[in-house]
């Protein structure tokens, strides 16, 4: 590493659009001018409170929620990271954490004829600082929104760090979360977007079909043993969203239980076992048909969807045998961990005065540091003389 700069042990943290629990990750940030290296010591989800799901799920688009009802989440959500942090900081980093980044809770995306407007994460972070007595990198896409971009695909940066100028290409790398994400590593200029719903619908459809004691569908069971209805598939492949140019961002404000409830009201009556079947191979299609008229030879695929073999087999199958189709875990990052280990990098990088952002993947006019700092008044942030604007993010290496 050229020029490295003293060690961060870091928390990234963040709970994704399927808030099902907080995912977090321990990583020790090397950062220097040229390169960033990163060691990740621990990763693990934490439940939320059973309450705080269903108080989640029900603020929600297209449900109507109150300014109360907002505060009272920020307060709850930042007290459920808080106590993340505190039980990481002890089981993980050996209580030797010095920062922390918290993407908080994704409540809502607002995009506006293609434009991207603003996009509200809650999990009020000085709960966190409370707690830990330890700095937080907080609010972290409303920098690249408020300079022309989407705040979104955030791992962009990650990606094109990681990724880019590997041997075998051209290579995409995917998330599948609720919402599937993708960047383009290799393109002259690399590109990054929302392509659409992985996990959403699926979740949804489970929870239905189970009567609401399942919140994802385990291995893919349901999947499996549900059969896809084919006018179902063609209703949903029928969204504009997909015909969009990148960059483009969307969320559960599209994507949602009554987007789902309307195409089933349009078909007729479909078992609940072949809904989850029919959205599983949905979310398989859609990134296939995107990636698919790109040329890609391999996609790097990461997030919850991972877990789904179902899901993972359909998307194999959809790109064909001319695509592989790898994992994050086979470039040293746990699958499951992927956006907590990026957004611990994102607070290192802050905290050292590093940008954070590729543009040509948000839609950006230009570079941006990411997230506000939240100080301890035990443990100040110690900056650095390194150059903030860079024509790219520097090189990563996971060790």
């Amino acid at each position: 590493m050229k020029h490295p700069i003293r060690r961060l042990r870091t928390i990234g943290m963040i709970s994704g659009t399927s808030f099902d629990g907080i995912d977090v990750a321990v990583v020790d940030v090397h950062v220097g001018t040229d390169e960033v290296e990163l060691a990740i010591i621990g990763s693990d989800t934490y439940d939320y409170p059973p309450e705080l799901v269903d108080q989640i799920a029900a603020a929600l688009p297209p449900a109507a929620t109150s300014m109360e009802e907002v505060c009272k989440l920020d307060t709850r959500i930042g007290q459920a990271f808080a106590a993340a942090a505190v039980r990481a900081n002890g089981e993980m980093a050996g209580g030797a954490a010095e920062l922390i980044g918290s993407h908080g809770q994704t409540m809502f995306h607002w995009v506006h004829d293609g434009t991207a407007m603003g996009s509200l994460q809650l999990g009020q972070p000085a709960w966190i600082t409370e707690a830990t007595g330890l700095p937080v990198v907080a609010d972290l896409r409303a920098a690249d929104v408020a300079a022309g971009g989407h705040g979104a695909p955030l791992a962009s940066t990650f990606d094109v760090m990681l990724l880019r100028g590997r041997s075998g290409g051209p290579r995409a790398s995917l998330n599948l979360g609720g919402i599937s994400n993708v960047t383009l590593v290799d393109d002259p200029e690399p590109i990054a977007y929302d392509i659409g719903p992985a996990n959403a619908l699926v979740d949804i459809a489970t929870g239905w079909a189970s009567g609401g004691t399942e919140f994802f569908d385990a291995d893919g069971a349901r999947a499996r043993a549900g059969h896809v209805d084919a006018e179902l598939l063609a209703r949903l492949l029928d969204e504009p969203f997909y015909d969009l140019d990148p960059p483009k961002s969307t969320g559960k404000e599209l994507f949602n239980a009554a987007y789902l409830r309307a195409a089933l009201d349009a078909v007729g009556p479909v078992d609940p076992d072949d809904v989850v079947a029919t959205t599983t191979h949905h979310a398989a299609k859609v990134v296939a048909d995107d990636l698919g008229r790109r040329g890609i030879r391999e996609v790097v695929a990461a997030g919850g969807g991972t877990a789904n073999p179902v899901l993972m087999g359909w998307l194999a199958e959809e790109l064909g045998s001319a695509t592989r189709v790898t994992t994050m875990e086979d470039y040293g990052v746990p699958n499951g961990a992927k956006e907590a280990v990026f957004f611990a990098m994102f607070a290192a990088l802050t905290a050292c005065g590093h940008a954070a952002t590729v543009p040509s993947c948000t839609g950006a006019t230009a570079e941006r540091g990411l997230g506000v700092i939240v100080p301890a008044p035990t443990t100040p942030i110690t900056t650095h003389d390194i150059p903030f604007h860079r024509p790219r993010p520097p090189h990563l290496v996971i060790t």
